[in-house]
């Protein structure tokens, strides 16, 4: 019997990958249908039967990029065994993953999509909110140092983490600038000189 007329099979997995790759060099407004299909090697009907539309898609990209890329920044986090060292840590994870050759510089849920205006309300709503629980899990990292009596009971856990918070989205800007490791290493160094002038304003 003819094959003419079935859908193209494909591994879903490595499409979206593809995807993903795409939407972080590009940014959801800058990535085009054709730049998808072709990264995907799929045509477009099977795209939005696999995955429904460009927005869908982009949000399964961003869940995968979350999963799988830079998790060591977030890990150390908690592994690490001071709060100093946890941020010295995050900061030098980040130098890292925002410059690894062969793959697209700085971060996808930083750079993804901003403004309501020029992109969809769902994307920057989703975005918005990873950006958020990116900065709830550099607090209770503070707060967490607070509790085990590392920093001053009086330190200003959200204003920390607000601070490194918008260093490391310094970091992905300079790393799409074309920035090295090193240049980002150096930023990074600049932020943990910050670190006594901190700890004093709370008395630590």
């Amino acid at each position: 019997m003819s094959a003419r007329g079935r859908p193209r099979a494909f591994d879903r997995d490595a499409a979206l990958r593809s995807a993903m790759e795409v939407f972080w060099a590009r940014g959801y407004e800058g990535t085009s249908l054709t730049d998808l299909i072709s990264a995907m090697g799929i045509n477009a009907p099977s795209l939005y039967a696999a995955f429904g539309s460009k927005e869908a898609l982009f949000l399964e990209a961003t869940e995968l990029y979350t999963r799988v890329e830079g998790t060591g920044i977030w890990t150390v986090l908690e592994t690490a065994p001071t709060t100093h060292a946890a941020i010295a840590g995050f900061l030098k994870a980040t130098a890292e993953a925002y410059s690894q050759d062969g793959k697209p510089q700085g971060c996808l849920i930083a750079l993804g999509a901003l403004h309501h205006d020029t992109s969809s309300d769902i994307i920057c709503t989703d975005l918005r909110r990873r950006r958020a629980e990116n900065l709830a899990a550099l607090q209770r990292r503070f707060e967490r140092g607070v509790a085990e009596g590392e920093l001053a009971e009086n330190f200003d856990t959200a204003a920390a983490a607000i601070f490194y918070s918008t260093v490391q989205h310094g970091m992905s800007i300079q790393a799409r600038d074309g920035a090295t490791y090193e240049a980002l290493m150096d930023v990074a160094d600049g932020a943990m000189a910050a670190w006594q002038p901190l700890m004093a304003k709370a008395g630590a």
